[in-house]
């Protein structure tokens, strides 16, 4: 593994709202914990969707970390699908569509959000309430997280196209609302913008959305009005610390291999939610470990469940406890490099030694100006450090556990510690994103471990564990477990007892090559 990039500064003109810049300084502001990686997703899309629309997608123009962009409120939609509750009762209560459509025009009219509610138009294009009525239920039983108790201003629509996205919202449906939209979004588009072939992804997303059937975008447009609803201000301070990774480029390869493949209409999102999840977590813990030091990349030691307890099973759950720790491992170090720095070592040793620490912890972390302890800079960056192990742990700290389990990754089936056990949705991720055609079973589960640090079989546990917690026997029998697993899901042939190729149903032959 090299050795970490040099991070970027926040820009002089850049919002000071964050009430301190650790995190942000490590991982980019943000990586958000509530904001599941569907949510990751539907943010991208905001800015993509805007960002192409302006001919500049995935370039910044105007320099590194200097993203504006606008989102969609779309109260008008947002409103009849997830704050209309009388539907079904109207339905009920009233016989004729006229007695119908006039009494769910009133009641509309105390829409939230919308200063003047108007939803006439509506009832110009459906033939029947009834119709209106079964559009909007099939509508929102294929929204994202349909079953979730969220508020109305937090319910997503599938993103079959640029008028089913928009922002997540506050209460009042008045303001953006940085719970579920955390930037985290933003910070992967950052990502995207930084990769070699940033123009091939372009290229893709935009076939993605041309090649799909625009029947269903179709349906929901029909839900707005003619003119398109408000949308927020510019959206700014996304912030990446890096000005390029190596990671970036391995985060749109694997989206390239996914949108490559012949996956039918939008069955592509779910796998570019999952490689978005364990990218970022993969991003998160090689950045802790550059560090930290360690000259390795991350790894996963992964359990195909077993009827009882296994060695592999244990050395799972362990690592997954050491990965688990490691950014907050990661802030100590940040802290700790900058009480080791010559600046701080000199500034502690003179006159007014305290003012002047106050001063570097404010231009380095923007932190500092509300301390009211006492004026000791040993103190103070005593404060600094438990104030920022707060923070941590508030959100960026869940980002390993709650992402692997949002993408199938960690699991706690058949115990009670969580450790690393991929569901079969991942499984067939990881296998479209890294097979062509076929490729032998070791062939596949080496490329796995090279590529993610993935680890099922004895041959990769053998390069990543000590010796002492390595055992053949119990790493073969979770490979074929995995081999089993495969074959049941369609994805593995054996063609003899010493030959098992993974395949991918998906792969289409580029034409050339007919």
């Amino acid at each position: 593994m090299t050795a970490p990039p040099i991070p970027l500064p926040p820009p002089d003109t850049f919002d000071q709202s964050s009430s301190m810049w650790v995190d942000e300084a490590i991982w980019g502001h943000r990586l958000y914990d509530e904001q599941s990686p569907w949510m990751v997703l539907l943010e991208f899309l905001n800015v993509f969707h805007h960002e192409a629309g302006k001919g500049r997608a995935f370039d910044e123009p105007n320099g590194l970390n200097t993203l504006k962009y606008r989102a969609a409120h779309r109260l008008h939609l947002r409103n009849i699908l997830f704050n209309n509750p009388h539907l079904a009762e109207i339905r009920f209560a009233y016989p004729h569509d006229t007695n119908r459509w006039d009494e769910w025009l009133k009641r509309m009219k105390s829409a939230t959000g919308i200063a003047q509610p108007q939803f006439d138009y509506v009832k110009d294009r459906f033939h029947s309430f009834d119709d209106f009525a079964e559009v909007v239920s099939l509508i929102r039983s294929s929204s994202i997280e349909v079953n979730s108790n969220k508020r109305w201003t937090s319910k997503f629509v599938f993103p079959y196209g640029k008028h089913s996205l928009y922002e997540d919202l506050d209460n009042n449906a008045s303001t953006n609302d940085r719970r579920f939209f955390g930037r985290t979004g933003e910070v992967f588009y950052l990502m995207c913008c930084r990769a070699k072939r940033k123009k091939e992804l372009l290229a893709a997303l935009q076939k993605c959305f041309t090649k799909t059937d625009p029947t269903w975008d179709t349906v929901v447009k029909s839900l707005q009005p003619p003119e398109d609803e408000s949308y927020s201000r510019d959206r700014a301070n996304a912030f990446l610390p890096y000005a390029e990774h190596p990671f970036f480029n391995d985060v749109v390869d694997d989206w390239l291999a996914i949108l490559r493949l012949n996956i039918t209409g939008f069955d592509v999102f779910p796998h570019l939610v999952n490689l978005a999840g364990l990218h970022l977590i993969k991003y998160q813990l090689t950045i802790s470990r550059q560090l930290l030091g360690h000259a390795t990349a991350p790894a996963f030691i992964c359990e195909v469940v077993a009827p009882r307890k296994t060695l592999v099973r244990e050395i799972s759950c362990d690592l997954y406890q050491d990965n688990n720790l490691l950014p907050a491992e990661a802030v100590e170090a940040f802290i700790a490099n900058i009480e080791s720095s010559p600046a701080w070592q000199q500034a502690r040793t003179e006159n007014g030694a305290f003012e002047k620490c106050r001063a570097i912890l404010r231009d380095t972390v923007r932190w500092g100006e509300d301390y009211d302890g006492h004026s000791d800079p040993e103190l103070l960056m005593q404060a600094l450090r438990q104030a920022a192990m707060k923070r941590h742990r508030q959100h960026v700290a869940n980002i390993h556990r709650n992402y692997g389990r949002d993408i199938g990754l960690v699991s706690r089936r058949g115990t009670v510690k969580l450790r690393y056990a991929p569901n079969d949705s991942l499984l067939k991720t990881l296998l479209f994103a890294n097979v062509d055609k076929r490729i032998e079973l070791n062939e596949f589960l080496a490329k796995l471990q090279k590529r993610y640090g993935i680890v099922f079989g004895d041959r990769e546990a053998e390069q990543v564990l000590p010796k002492g917690d390595f055992d053949k026997k119990a790493f073969r029998a979770n490979s074929r477990r995995l081999e089993q697993r495969l074959g049941s899901l369609g994805v593995l042939k054996r063609l003899s007892d010493a030959c098992a190729y993974v395949i991918n149903p998906y792969y289409e032959e580029p034409r050339d090559q007919r």
